[in-house]
């Protein structure tokens, strides 16, 4: 059967779904309110690293156009400023690499118009979603814009938070050294906050994303606040004194006489409340929306994993639309629980990480300090939330984790 498909949003989740889709055969229209040459001068959206997972459906896509190894990075390196500060490294199975969104959306959304794709450039209101429902046989919302993200409703049991657990400020830096081979590095600041440092492609080059997790009365909430555009001198200062103090080995790797936004409208800052939604609505007739992307779950930046779900769970959708006779509330359903194991446990993993470390997790950290495949594991599994879960969902998951990688190997018997 010939399939009509609706797709409002080209964040990640909506294009790599009208690729998809695309690539199959399937008839899909994507619907947005913003074109692609107006990308070059907005604000920085977001800063996203995209996983191998993510990376290879990328190649499964052919819209990967940042292959070259030099853009890639390949392990995590971690820092705890704690009194007596803690290092360690966890590598990943297969690299990594981040691009800012304002490069990568509208290269997707080229990739789908050349390809024959359909692209409608338009707002949508609320007068706007019946007769959205009503010409395609399957509506996906992949946006929380405006009316049609209010559809769906707040799935208390996995919405835990009524406020941001941090204040993020986030920017793209020049004059911060890269290592080589590239890496991303997760520093905590014990009550005070976590900072990523990722490599990411820009428009010149590569910057690094400094993503600042701060904790709301800790010392560098200030800088969520703090006013690049009023006085960009003291606003830098600010930023080296609080990474001096509580990040000291990415302070190390500035150039202070270099130091600056790599453009002046690169700075992101705010919060997010971390919320799971119901994802469908049964309109009269039988014909449905399905929420796809941030409208189903968002997650604070903290694990790196927004993102990655939304292309995982797009490929999901897609799969069950191509082989699916049928576009109604029980495929809905069928989507829902083939995807919601990874979804939700992205969320649930990223909620634990957000509040200060239990015991276990404390033992966890410091074990990988000392494993190297313990902590290559870990690293690994950002790539597969529902596994990670699995390992330090409780306390007896996660010594089980460790005893898993710290037990001594059974010798090998001799047979005869």
């Amino acid at each position: 059967m010939t399939h009509h498909i609706g797709i409002v949003g080209a964040g990640i989740a909506g294009l790599h779904l009208a690729l998809y889709l695309q690539k199959h055969g399937v008839d899909a229209t994507l619907i947005t309110d913003r074109a692609p040459e107006e990308y070059r001068n907005i604000r920085l959206l977001n800063t996203v690293a995209h996983h191998h997972v993510t990376v290879a459906r990328e190649d499964f896509l052919g819209v990967n156009h940042w292959s070259d190894p030099k853009l890639q990075y390949y392990y995590h390196d971690h820092f705890f400023n704690f009194p007596q500060p803690l290092s360690f490294r966890g590598d990943f199975t297969r690299p990594s690499r981040a691009v800012d969104y304002r490069i990568y959306l509208p290269m997707l959304m080229d990739d789908f118009s050349r390809r024959g794709g359909k692209i409608e450039y338009r707002r949508i209101e609320e007068r706007d979603i019946r007769p959205l429902v009503d010409r395609f046989d399957l509506l996906v919302v992949a946006t929380g814009k405006g009316p049609l993200g209010q559809l769906f409703t707040y799935r208390p049991e996995h919405s835990p938070y009524s406020q941001p657990q941090r204040r993020l400020c986030v920017g793209l830096y020049t004059g911060v050294r890269q290592p080589d081979p590239m890496n991303v590095t997760l520093s905590v600041s014990p009550g005070h906050g976590e900072m990523i440092v990722i490599p990411t492609v820009t428009f010149n080059g590569v910057a690094n994303a400094l993503l600042m997790e701060n904790v709301p009365g800790g010392d560098m909430e200030e800088l969520a606040t703090l006013s690049y555009d009023d006085n960009p001198k003291h606003f830098l200062q600010v930023i080296l004194n609080k990474l001096e103090k509580h990040h000291p080995s990415t302070y190390d790797r500035i150039d202070t006489a270099r130091f600056d936004l790599a453009q002046p409208q690169d700075l992101l800052q705010g919060g997010i409340v971390p919320t799971v939604r119901n994802t469908v609505v049964e309109f009269d007739g039988g014909k449905c929306a399905i929420a796809l992307g941030d409208v189903h779950s968002v997650v604070d930046p903290l694990m790196g994993q927004g993102a990655n779900v939304a292309s995982y769970a797009a490929f999901v959708l897609g799969e069950e639309i191509v082989n699916a006779e049928v576009l109604d509330a029980r495929f809905c359903e069928k989507v829902d629980l083939k995807r919601q194991d990874r979804v939700l446990a992205a969320a649930r993993w990223t909620n634990m990480m957000l509040q200060p470390p239990s015991e276990a997790l404390g033992m966890l950290i410091g074990t990988m300090s000392q494993n190297q495949a313990l902590a290559d594991a870990f690293t690994e599994n950002f790539n597969y939330p529902d596994a990670q879960w699995d390992r330090v969902s409780t306390p007896e998951r996660i010594k089980a984790f460790i005893t898993r990688h710290t037990a001594p190997a059974e010798p090998v018997r001799a047979t005869a």
